[in-house]
């Protein structure tokens, strides 16, 4: 069997399945077991598929027609340009998340200091990794309660080089921990799905911890939360970044409106709304 026919017999079993975008994630699998990327696969198509990889390839290809995602198949995924580790257990970094970072990052810039930077509801580290890659001035504090993502978080962490970054076991719900240093930002993309909507998402994104999408019977709750403890807690002209969900910004305005501060929401290129930002 050479290379090419190796690709079209996986390429195949994903279309039959109705896979969307079968050809990239046909291609991602292919590199992931055999080594060749497009270009090498494309000038290469006459080799000699090697027996295990092929064998190794259709497993890969059965979990991902079996409804397992892409990412955890492969093991990592790309976020912000940086390559993170994840898989069952912690949610998959998103690019609409970038938009979050994009905003953090502007932020500090202007502050013209070094700041310390809260991500609450860490998950793999993608929003506060990225920060600390990006500014190895500022600290910043990673929260996550549970340990299957923690496992990934810290190992995100090492991976990265992260030393201006500190991971930290935490349930937010039980409020600011005074033993820490006050934040001039905190970020988060917490669970925003409401319970009702849980069984409608994709069966891939099912496949995601449940504590990673569900905000409570409006998908409100982490935001009530963040607005009662942790609001009160950022340093004078501060700011909070928070992820939301398609048409929950005015919500959650509602939530922060007694807040002095100017809030604002942020959208995407499509003008769905993305993030709400909160000033101090």
């Amino acid at each position: 069997m050479t290379i090419a026919e190796a690709y079209k017999a996986g390429l195949k079993l994903l279309n039959d399945c109705n896979i969307d975008d079968a050809m990239f994630e046909c291609s991602c699998l292919f590199e992931h077991c055999f080594g060749y990327d497009k270009i090498k696969r494309v000038t290469h198509f006459d080799d000699t598929a090697d027996g295990q990889a092929f064998s190794s390839f259709l497993s890969c290809i059965k979990r991902r027609t079996d409804g397992e995602p892409l990412q955890y198949i492969l093991g990592k995924w790309q976020f912000y340009g940086f390559d993170f580790f994840v898989g069952e257990g912690v949610l998959i970094p998103r690019p609409e998340t970038e938009l979050l970072v994009q905003e953090a990052d502007e932020y500090i810039k202007n502050s013209g200091k070094k700041c310390i930077v809260y991500d609450l509801c860490a998950g793999s580290g993608a929003i506060g990794l990225t920060l600390a890659k990006l500014h190895s001035e500022c600290d910043i504090f990673l929260f996550e309660k549970y340990d299957e993502a923690l496992c990934y978080l810290k190992k995100n962490k090492e991976h990265l080089n992260t030393q201006n970054a500190e991971v930290i076991a935490y349930d937010i719900f039980n409020g600011f921990c005074e033993s820490l240093p006050k934040p001039d930002l905190i970020v988060s993309n917490p669970p925003y799905i409401a319970e009702k909507e849980i069984k409608s998402l994709q069966s891939e994104v099912l496949r995601e911890p449940h504590t990673a999408l569900d905000g409570g019977k409006d998908g409100l709750d982490f935001y009530r939360c963040l607005y009662e403890k942790w609001y009160g807690a950022i340093n004078k002209d501060g700011c909070m970044l928070l992820e939301c969900g398609d048409a929950q910004s005015e919500e959650i305005k509602s939530i922060f409106s007694s807040c002095n501060g100017q809030i604002s929401v942020l959208y995407d290129f499509n003008n769905i709304d993305r993030a709400v930002k909160i000033n101090v």
